[in-house]
């Protein structure tokens, strides 16, 4: 499953975002950086087939949260959200997403969110693209709301060169 697959491989990818990792630097782990913009990066991790654009929240005290944007051309995937949310989110609860102001309820498992389908991930993208800043809001299983927020200076640069990182891998 791709987007379980990609909430288990990010954290490594965010680590190196957090560490400011320079433009096409091959990591120890094999993912490569295409570049630092502003808030955003991008990386390209050819063990998956996969590159994204990713971003930790404001704020700096929600170390394990990102926000990311990822293509597995492999798999015919594209331009796909995945939020890691600063703590779990109650089971009977969907985050809400805020992009400028357009708003998206995200469907979540524990401390990962994700647009309900391909339809909604371009809407999510094509917001992304014209505002600047992004919020999701979440209620914890305690009951407690919380919202992260993400500077979405850089985050159009950054999902295209995780694109134009990805543009040769083909469907296969």
């Amino acid at each position: 499953m791709p987007r379980l697959a990609l909430a288990l491989a990010l954290p490594v990818a965010f680590a190196a975002l957090a560490l400011g990792a320079a433009p096409a630097s091959a990591q120890p782990d094999g993912r490569e950086s295409l570049g630092v913009y502003s808030s955003w990066a991008a990386f390209r991790d050819d063990a998956s087939a996969r590159c994204y654009a990713i971003a930790k929240p404001r704020g700096g005290n929600e170390e394990a949260a990102f926000a990311s944007v990822a293509t597995w051309p492999k798999r015919g995937i594209r331009s796909q959200l995945h939020i890691r949310l600063a703590r779990p989110a109650a089971e009977d609860s969907n985050p809400l997403l805020r992009i400028g102001s357009r708003r998206f309820e995200l469907v979540a498992s524990g401390r990962d969110a994700w647009a309900k389908d391909g339809a909604m991930d371009a809407a999510v993208v094509a917001a992304l693209r014209s505002a600047t800043d992004l919020r999701v809001t979440a209620r914890s299983p305690g009951g407690r709301r919380f919202t992260s927020r993400y500077d979405l200076t850089g985050v159009a640069t950054a999902m295209d060169a995780a694109a134009v990182g990805c543009a040769n891998l083909r469907r296969g």
